[in-house]
Order: structure tokens, then C-alpha cells, then sequence
């Protein structure tokens, strides 16, 4: 077999890396199909105290194979005010360990199961239909991927010893811990997983590659790299849901100095250890998170009370997903709540006016900021929906009179149908325009003209809506559930126009006119979700019927 020049090992080694990356993608993936539910609830019953939050953090990474989606987890219930901050900031240094645990068992020669798992894997895939069980085959097919890419990494690189130029250049590292940490962190930060960049280093110390200071650092590296991503992900949602990542990332940062100030220490302990330098390596990752959590869990409750003065709630006004009018003084009188809620959904139609007319501009331009925007967007009218639930919810409702009880069902109806209409456009519209930018494709100019003239009639109807729910206008009401006629019309045409494309058998035409229809039927959605919010005055006031509205005089 002819030797390999440096070039082509490093771009077997690359190769090989993507396919242990791949394969970690594909175990988490599997994972979460089949238990992502159960993890989900598994978590959230552990955050009562902090030593139930480590436990639970430790077993659902455990199983999950993912501090980062752990991370996530945690921080959308601390975002939320689900979990006190000190058991979200335990159950993080659990995932630290949890993640540890997989590392242990392929630190060792594992490789006969390599075919096993493969072969299992993929018939399992294709035969099997139940979801828990096609995913279990995938988590199977996954780890005999890893398994083989640290086997192929090995035999890539056990001729290292015999190139001076790899030789070198992987000496530095030894010669250099801190960057050993920082390339450590990059690779891990990049993989998203520091469970496929410690494997990395644990194939490069088997092969004699690195020295013991190196794998050291580099374990330390994997474990920083990995806290950053937590962090990327959730700063944009709010202070809240940046405490737990910052604290993490505060946790990893002084466990790398540490670890750097004893780097001796260390690799004198390690060097006592009669392990392979795998298993040395496995066995530090684990033992650096398990001292960290037990240096960090018991000061966790000062350490939140620093994170809250660092990370403060912003005031409700500069909060657009904080609810502004909500007092829950005012739930012992009825008339007085009901006010206040009515103003928060009032809040609610700005934020659906809002999108619509960005909506329409991500038709008509190649902005992806367009769609990021309405899934920001979305996320607020989630949240303002869930609050004013809570709140309508907690009304006295024994002392409603007949008039408050109308006023409480149009509410909830203006309510519910915003929040179906902000899915709308976020799932639907926003999915079909982000498409349509990747793909480099334009709408014709009459389709858009048409489309931005159907998002217009969608804000004044909404306008509409907004105004027989506070004024009760029953000829305003009869004359939105007419304009349903309107978009049917619309409707008609848009099926009409794809028709004539489709004889004509033009390709691309084709498509674009396929993806004007699918947007115009989401737009007459929209519409009727828009009428419905005066079904509930036309049918008091017995002027609409089960299918149509009454031909009574306007």
C-alpha cells in the first residue's frame, strides 16, 4: 500500500471527522424522534430542587448524547419562569456529566460491534414501521457509524509517526496547551457536540499524535467549545433564557484555568492511571465535570442572584412579549380585567398587522431578514396569547354578568384566531418564502401584484375585526363575512391562471404558479380566521346561519 503524502491524510482525517460528526448528528436525531416527549417531561418534573435538577440533567444528556440540546431545554423553562434559576443552573452541570458517559464506553475497542450495529441498524430502518423502533434502528445505524469513523480515524493515523510534516505540526500543540484549548473549543464549538471532539482527541492521543499536555488541554477545549453554543443560540430571548447558558459558560471558563494552573498536576495523576491513553483521556473528561459540579452546586443560589443583577429583566414596555396590562390585582372585578386583557389582544392585532406587511414584502424581495423577523414576531404573539390564557383564566368568573360573558367569548375569539393567523404565516407563508429565496426564484410581477393586494385587504379586514370587537358594529361585521366571497374569487383565478401554465407545460413557469396558488389559499385562510372573530355578535344578534349569512337588510 503506497504511503500517503500529508495532504491526502489531512483530507482523510477531514473526511472521516465529518462522518463522526454525521453519525453524532444522526444519534441525537434518533434519540429525540423517539423520546424527545418523554426527555422533555423527564426534565421538567426534575427542576423542583437542585439536586433532583443534577439528576435529571445527567440522565436525560445520558440518553440524549447532547449537553447542547439540554441547554436549550433548560433554557426555554427558565426563559419562561417554569424552573427557579438554581435548579436550571444543576441541571446543566449534570448534562456536563451526562455527556460524559457514551465517552466512556468508546474509549475502549468496541470495534467487533461496528457490523452488528450497522447491519441491525439498517434492516431496522427499513422494516420497521413503529416510530420508537425506526428510531431506535437509527440510534443503532448511528453509533456503528461512529464506531467506524474512530477506526478509520485510527488507521489514518498511525503512519503520523513516520511523516515529519504532521509530526510538527502536531508537536505545537503539545508544546503550547492554550492553543491546544482553543483549537479544542473551535472544533467542538463548530461540531455543535463535544462528544464527537473529544472522540477526536482520543483518536489522535491512541496514535501517539498529541502528548498528555495537549489531550489535556484539548479536553478542556472540548468542554468550553461546547458551552458556546447554548449561548449563540439563545441571545436573542432575552435575559431570562441567557442566564443558564451565561453560568454554564462561566462554569467552563473557570474549570479551563484551573486546569490550565494544574496542567502538571494533572498529567502526573493521569500518568498513574494503568490506562491506554483513550481510556486516560475519557476518564479526565469525566472527572473534570464531575469536580466542577461538585465546586458549583453548592454556591448555586448566589450564583443566581449574581447572573440576575447581570442579566436583569427588562421593563415590560421594552419587552414586546411581556404583557403590559395584565394586573392581577384587578381579577376580583371582572369588568376591570376584561378591560386589561382586552388591551393585550388589542397588542396582539399589531403584532399580526405587523407581520402581514412584512409578510408581504418577503413575497415581493429576496430579504431572509423578512422571515426572521416574523418568527420573531411569532414568538412574541405566542407569548402574549399564553399570558392573556393565564390571565382570562383567573378571572372570577362566577361574577360575570351575561353583558362580561359576551365580552369574555369575543375576547378569546379575537384572541385564538390572531394566534392561528401569526401560525399561519410563520409555518406557512414564511416556509414557502424562504424557499422561494433560497431557490433564487421570482414571482411574476402580476402575481404579486395580486398577492400584495390580497395582504393589503387582509390588514384593513383585520382593522375591521379590531373594530367590531370594541364597537359591536353589526353592519361592519356582515360586511367582513361578505369579503370571504372576495377571496374565493381570488381563489378562483389563482386556480384558473395555474391551469393555463399547466398546458403550456412551461417548467418553471409551473412552479411559480403552483407557489402563487399554495400562498393565495394560505391568504384566504388567513381571511376566514379574520371573519370568524364576528361570528360571535352575527350569531347573538340570529343573523347568521350554520352555512351562510341571513339576506337580512344591512
Amino acid at each position: 500500500m503506497p504511503t500517503q503524502t500529508p495532504t491526502q491524510t489531512l483530507l482523510a482525517l477531514a473526511g472521516e471527522v465529518a462522518l463522526l460528526l454525521w453519525s453524532v448528528q444522526l444519534v441525537t436525531a434518533g434519540v429525540l424522534a423517539a423520546l424527545g416527549s418523554r426527555l422533555r417531561a423527564l426534565a421538567a418534573s426534575g427542576l423542583s430542587s437542585r439536586w433532583r435538577s443534577f439528576l435529571a440533567g445527567l440522565g436525560v444528556t445520558a440518553v440524549l448524547q447532547s449537553s447542547t440540546a439540554t441547554a436549550l431545554m433548560v433554557s426555554s423553562f427558565a426563559g419562561a419562569g417554569l424552573v427557579a434559576l438554581p435548579a436550571a443552573l444543576a441541571m446543566m452541570l449534570g448534562a456536563n456529566v451526562g455527556t460524559t458517559l457514551l465517552v466512556q464506553v468508546v474509549s475502549f475497542d468496541i470495534s467487533p460491534a461496528v457490523p452488528i450495529l450497522l447491519l441491525a441498524g439498517y434492516v431496522g430502518m427499513r422494516r420497521l414501521q413503529r416510530v420508537a423502533a425506526h428510531e431506535g434502528a437509527r440510534v443503532a445505524f448511528g453509533l456503528g457509524l461512529m464506531l467506524l469513523a474512530l477506526k478509520l480515524m485510527h488507521a489514518t493515523m498511525q503512519p503520523v509517526e513516520h511523516s515529519d510534516v504532521l509530526r510538527t505540526l502536531l508537536s505545537a500543540l503539545s508544546g503550547d496547551p492554550a492553543i491546544a484549548l482553543l483549537l479544542a473549543a473551535v472544533l467542538s464549538f463548530a461540531a455543535h457536540s463535544s462528544l464527537a471532539a473529544i472522540l477526536v482527541v482520543m483518536s489522535l492521543a491512541t496514535a501517539g499524535a498529541i502528548g498528555p499536555e495537549a489531550m489535556v488541554a484539548m479536553v478542556l477545549g472540548c468542554n468550553l467549545g461546547t458551552a458556546i453554543n447554548p449561548l449563540v443560540q439563545a441571545r436573542s430571548a432575552g435575559n431570562a433564557a441567557m442566564r443558564v447558558p451565561v453560568g454554564n459558560l462561566a462554569n467552563r471558563l473557570v474549570g479551563c484555568a484551573l486546569g490550565l494552573l494544574a496542567l502538571p498536576l494533572i498529567v502526573k495523576l493521569l500518568a498513574g492511571l494503568p490506562l491506554a491513553p483513550a481510556p486516560t483521556a475519557a476518564a479526565f473528561h469525566l472527572a473534570f465535570n464531575l469536580v466542577m459540579a461538585a465546586l458549583f452546586l453548592p454556591p448555586l443560589p448566589a450564583i443566581a442572584r449574581l447572573l440576575s443583577r447581570l442579566l436583569p429583566e427588562p421593563a415590560p414596555e421594552l419587552d414586546p412579549a411581556r404583557s403590559r396590562y395584565l394586573d392581577e390585582s384587578a381579577l376580583t372585578t371582572p369588568s376591570i380585567a376584561l378591560s386589561n386583557a382586552t388591551r393585550e389582544v388589542l397588542r396582539m392585532a399589531d403584532v399580526v398587522d405587523d407581520m402581514l406587511k412584512t409578510s408581504a414584502s418577503a413575497m415581493a424581495s429576496d430579504d431572509a431578514g423578512c422571515v426572521a423577523a416574523i418568527r420573531r414576531a411569532d414568538d412574541v404573539l405566542d407569548s402574549l396569547y399564553d399570558q392573556i390564557q393565564l390571565y382570562v383564566g383567573a378571572i372570577a368568573h362566577e361574577a360575570l354578568s351575561e353583558h362580561d360573558e359576551r365580552r369574555l367569548s369575543a375576547l378569546l375569539a379575537l384572541a385564538i384566531n390572531l394566534e392561528h393567523i401569526g401560525d399561519i404565516i410563520e409555518k406557512n407563508l414564511m416556509q414557502m418564502a424562504g424557499k422561494r429565496i433560497r431557490d433564487q426564484r421570482r414571482l411574476p410581477n402580476a402575481a404579486l401584484t395580486s398577492l400584495s393586494d390580497m395582504h393589503e385587504r387582509l390588514r384593513n379586514h383585520l382593522r375591521l375585526a379590531v373594530t367590531v370587537f370594541i364597537s359591536q358594529d353589526e353592519a361592519t361585521a356582515r360586511r367582513l363575512v361578505r369579503e370571504k366571497e372576495t377571496f374565493r374569487e381570488l381563489e378562483r383565478e389563482a386556480i384558473e391562471d395555474h391551469l393555463a401554465e399547466m398546458r403550456k407545460g412551461d417548467r418553471e413557469a409551473l412552479v411559480l404558479s403552483a407557489l402563487r396558488l399554495d400562498i393565495t389559499r394560505d391568504l384566504k385562510r388567513i381571511e376566514a380566521h379574520i371573519a370568524a372573530t364576528v361570528h360571535g355578535l352575527l350569531e347573538h344578534r340570529g343573523l347568521l346561519q350554520t352555512t351562510r349569512l341571513l339576506n337580512a337588510a344591512e
